[in-house]
């Protein structure tokens, strides 16, 4: 029997499964007049029932300015310097938080979700919003909240405190850092200091300790780390009686629409329904609509359904790009140099490459066949030498691996690094060299593996470049120390040798102006994150950023990938669809990822069919391909990852926007005296640069 009729629209938009989600004030305006007011109460004469009582000569509870500018000889105050001034974004930000955190954009919630890309100064927004909370209100000078905790990744509690001393001074609020000289159970006790600062590891220790303490808003930084609700910290911090919820993350999608939902739930728990109602509302039909041989119906299905996602999270969710601040931030050059592979690494690559252990991943397609593999060729790209065991080394091997070992040659060691061994070390090598003897700069060089920052710090001992190094091991207590000294105009310290994983997100290493990936990820946030430790707020000279790949290797491949799922652009890119190596391959991708080309200088250029001159001439424009606008956060605004072997998509036709460069490289080609330093062992050049002029403020 038929209770009801659902119509098209509420079915296209999924009311008719969730409801619809009530907002305060989508437009949520910041005037007076429509601010929320308490709700009025029933006029009762307050001197009934009682004896009359003098009347008063002042109206209580009327607020008067701390200042008022229209007295007579009223002070004048001068304006604040401009270093000192919220940028008209930030401005934007903080309000859109403050809004909220009081409840005006969802009446279901006071979480938000601060999503700007890397250098638009989410720390400061939050910062503003803090102090504006804990010292007024919008109906009194009645304090929103009273304690605030800010939970951090170890490597960034310093860099919060030192955050709050810069813009708001040691005198006016108290921040209470967590560590191991400082316990938890020591706030308690300290009503002076309204913030506590926290690592998400320290937390995890003292849940219940921070729990008591009652805090009446909750900063998440690096928020992405929430991403899976069943790991035991999402679980206690979600778990913490507190409603008023900000997370702060430069990358809000980096898998799949089960993470975003996670980082929704943790902010404004329940606004979209349960985890199985939104994959059966939103995710499903949104995938569904991505596939090539989607019926029209349900591509049609699918675009609804993003949209009315989108309606709903833009309420909560702020994200803005980095064109916002390119007008603050000198220029930016990038390159993606090709190295030429030495005769060893060619050898062994072809070796590993038509192994029998290698070939034994196409018919198991077991995850840990083929990602050993994987990882064997990086390091292979890398240098041959990481391969090596040390001799009498008590190290079980697989078979593969044991494989491999067999096609070491008999002059390369372990621990020893050659750079005639190695195309990618020969040109670090030239480029430090020709970077030192100009000597005005500084360089960050950053690695996925310690082995290979291992390798960076013997290249920069032989030659006796003074360095520092940041990775998994660097105790939190010094991680600041580091590089408040690499960034210190006093400093002679030459390199930073910095790990992508456990230093790419949060430092400020604006003292270099130059950063060399001398590996890329999987994933491109992880590349975007380490990139943008330079190239940001208070970097004042032109930046410099090189990515190595080894030409014709699992390297240009992973790089192909990395371009087809965030295309590339003249700033920093979204990492729109990032996507970490998926532990099952088909056999047809294993087969591309471990084949070989020797024959070209750049593969990447070929898929292109690029007809340039390769000289920085540009040939005729690829024909421009119709994409739908950007949605916040990107909702459905990539397409699906699965792309047909050998062939060329959308997004690297966006390459053809930059210079390709093959060899001879003249001086006048090349604009960089570092890569002409290298140039004999650079097969192929992409290079890009964003030109800015920084702003007077």
């Amino acid at each position: 029997m038929i209770q009801n009729v659902i119509s098209a629209e509420s079915y296209a938009l999924g009311h008719c499964f969730q409801g619809e989600v009530v907002t305060n004030n989508e437009k949520a305006e910041t005037t007076v007049a429509n601010i929320p007011r308490p709700k009025s109460k029933p006029f009762r004469l307050p001197t009934l029932g009682r004896a009359s009582a003098p009347a008063s000569s002042s109206r209580e509870g009327l607020d008067v300015p701390l200042f008022n500018p229209t007295l007579p000889d009223a002070l004048v105050m001068p304006r604040p310097p401009a270093q000192h001034q919220l940028r008209p974004h930030q401005q934007e930000g903080v309000v859109f938080l403050y809004q909220c955190m009081m409840g005006f954009r969802l009446q279901s919630g006071c979480g938000a979700i601060l999503a700007d890309e890397m250098g638009l100064g989410k720390t400061l927004q939050c910062i503003s919003l803090i102090w504006t909370l804990l010292k007024q209100g919008p109906y009194g000078r009645r304090a929103v909240v009273r304690r605030v905790l800010v939970v951090t990744p170890s490597s960034l509690t310093v860099n919060w405190s030192k955050e709050f001393k810069k813009w708001l001074g040691k005198e006016r609020l108290g921040v209470f850092v967590v560590d191991q000289q400082n316990k938890v159970e020591q706030y308690a006790s300290l009503q002076h200091m309204p913030v506590m600062i926290i690592s998400y590891e320290m937390f995890l220790r003292s849940s219940e300790v921070v729990e008591k303490l009652g805090f009446d808003l909750i900063v998440c930084d690096e928020a992405h780390r929430l991403k899976n609700p069943a790991i035991k910290t999402t679980h206690l911090l979600a778990s913490l009686p507190c409603k008023r919820r900000i997370l702060v993350t430069g990358t809000p999608i980096q898998n799949d629409l089960q993470e975003l939902f996670a980082l929704v739930d943790f902010a404004n728990p329940g606004v979209l329904g349960t985890q199985s109602s939104f994959r059966h509302i939103y995710e499903e039909p949104i995938v569904a609509c991505q596939q090539p041989n989607t019926p029209n119906t349900e591509k049609e299905l699918g675009a609804s359904r993003a949209s009315q996602l989108n309606r709903i999270t833009s309420l909560f969710i702020l994200r803005r790009t980095q064109d916002i601040i390119n007008k603050y931030l000198p220029p930016k050059a990038e390159f993606v140099v090709l190295c030429q592979p030495s005769e060893s690494q060619q050898a062994m690559y072809s070796e590993v490459v038509g192994c029998r252990s290698l070939r034994r991943c196409f018919t198991t397609l077991e995850p840990g066949d083929h990602l050993s593999a994987i990882l064997a060729l990086r390091k292979l790209c890398n240098h041959p030498a990481l391969l090596a065991v040390k001799d009498g080394a008590d190290v079980k091997q697989s078979d593969l691996a044991k494989e491999i070992a067999s096609f070491i040659p008999s002059h390369i060691k372990a621990g020893e690094y050659d750079e005639a061994d190695s195309g990618k070390l020969a040109v670090v090598s030239c480029m430090l060299w020709a970077l030192r003897e100009a000597g005005q700069e500084k360089i960050v060089l950053v690695s996925n593996y310690t082995t290979t920052l291992d390798m960076l710090a013997a290249l920069c001992a032989r030659y006796d470049y003074p360095y520092l190094r940041l990775d998994g091991s660097t105790p939190s207590s010094k991680r600041q120390r580091l590089v408040d000294s690499f960034n210190s105009k006093h400093s002679t310290d030459f390199v930073f040798l910095l790990s992508a994983k456990a230093g790419g997100v949060g430092l400020n290493l604006v003292g270099a102006s130059r950063i060399l990936l001398y590996d890329i990820d999987w994933n491109p946030a992880t590349d975007l994150q380490a990139m943008a430790r330079v190239w940001r707020d208070g970097q004042r000279r032109k930046v410099h950023i090189y990515r190595l790949l080894v030409a014709g290797t699992l390297d240009e491949k992973m790089y192909q990938r990395q371009v087809r799922k965030q295309g590339l652009s003249g700033a920093v890119v979204d990492a729109r669809d990032a996507e970490r190596v998926s532990v099952h391959f088909s056999t047809e991708e294993l087969k591309d990822l471990f084949t070989v080309h020797w024959n070209t200088a750049c593969l990447t250029h070929d898929l292109l069919e690029c007809e340039c001159d390769q000289q920085g001439g540009s040939a005729a424009p690829p024909p421009t391909p119709t994409q739908e606008p950007d949605r916040a956060c990107q909702l459905g605004g990539a397409s699906s990852t699965t792309v047909r072997v050998g062939q060329p998509t959308k997004t690297m036709d966006q390459l053809q926007n930059w210079s390709h460069l093959a060899p001879p490289f003249s001086p006048a080609l090349i604009k960089d005296h570092c890569l002409e330093a290298a140039s004999d062992f650079i097969t192929f050049l992409f290079y890009n640069e964003c030109r800015t002029v920084i702003a007077d403020e």
